[in-house]
């Protein structure tokens, strides 16, 4: 049984297999589909834009392109670092709670020996 949280059930909320899932998940899924909207949409607004060439449509277009451009680098960033944390975050509470329960058996109690 885990440590004791009022109202709670004292486990984490997932396990590191689920961690693990979920980011292959991002990797797998999540950051290839992004990439390849992000990719279909310069198509398109690339093609507009030639469309439109001359007029202020154009220059209003390539604002928007650029703009999309930049959200989608944050977004892939948001999702590396997502994908990174899920990754470590399973060998940090496992490291943790090796360090701890070392502490413990290295620690001696004055009652030893009594």
């Amino acid at each position: 049984m885990g440590p004791f949280v009022p109202g709670g059930s004292g486990d984490f909320a997932s396990t590191p297999a689920e961690k693990k899932t979920a980011a292959n998940t991002i990797e797998n899924e999540l950051e290839p589909n992004t990439k390849k909207a992000a990719e279909h949409a310069d198509t398109d607004t690339g093609t507009a834009q030639k469309g439109f060439e001359g007029w202020e449509t154009a220059a209003g277009l390539k604002k928007v392109a650029d703009t999309w451009d930049q959200q989608v680098k944050n977004l892939m960033g948001r999702l590396s670092a997502e994908k990174t944390a899920l990754r470590g975050a399973s060998g940090l509470f496992a490291s943790n709670d090796t360090g701890i329960g070392n502490q413990f058996q290295s620690t001696q109690s004055k009652l030893n020996g009594i």
